[in-house]
């Protein structure tokens, strides 16, 4: 198993699998810190026998491989792991697996020193691990753009996800991030597209926040 100074040192000649294999121990060393926020049945959605995604989730890679982007840095989500999967499958885009969300914070603006752009996804329980972060964007004036699965609205059923997913918005608008909204599925290709624009061309610090609503209702069973 490879220890938490091999994988910093890991270089970039190493291939997405090679990532792969050498990230997803550590985060089984540390897994309270990627998947605290995760309860069992988000964690068996990430799983492959997932069902097809709908046809916005598609959309979302679409834009990004369109885009331009060619690395995707995320910690584990439901929400998420259909563009999280397209990003495996695609060998001109590195997905990098974190174990806390401010990394990638770091990592997209490290990525735009070295000339690539690169997109952090995350859940909005992980915008409050960022907000220190987030002075690096205004300091540096780095282009980012991230896209926020949002909890804590549509019949959440967790209340320790409430808090976090009320003060989202108002929390990266005060670090001084634009923020748009995407509540249904025709809105997400422009949306995420507008964003990516305004990062990479504008320069802009962007979040694209997708509704609970939009992602879906969870169906849980009582045991």
């Amino acid at each position: 198993m490879a220890t938490p100074d091999a994988v910093r040192h890991t270089t970039p000649a190493r291939s997405n699998r090679d990532i792969r294999q050498i990230r997803l121990p550590r985060i089984a060393e540390t897994g309270s810190a990627v998947w605290a926020r995760t309860t069992e049945s988000e964690r068996a959605d990430m799983n492959t026998n997932q069902a097809p995604a709908m046809s916005w989730q598609e959309s979302i890679f679409t834009v990004l491989k369109q885009g331009g982007v060619r690395q995707i840095a995320y910690v584990p989500d439901a929400g998420h792991s259909h563009v999280i999967r397209r990003a495996q499958a695609d060998p001109e885009i590195r997905d990098i697996v974190l174990t806390t969300e401010e990394e990638g914070v770091a990592l997209v603006s490290g990525a735009w020193l070295g000339g690539q752009r690169a997109v952090l996804l995350m859940q909005s329980s992980g915008v409050g691990n960022c907000i220190n972060m987030f002075s690096l964007l205004q300091c540096c004036r780095f282009p980012f753009l991230t896209l926020v699965t949002m909890r804590g609205e549509y019949a959440e059923f967790n209340p320790w996800q409430c808090p976090m997913g009320k003060s989202t918005q108002a929390a990266m608008e005060m670090m001084g991030i634009t923020v748009l909204r995407a509540s249904v599925p025709e809105e997400v290709s422009d949306l995420v597209s507008a964003g990516l624009d305004a990062a990479f061309e504008g320069g802009q610090q962007v979040a694209v926040l997708l509704s609970q609503r939009l992602i879906g209702r969870k169906q849980w069973e009582m045991k």
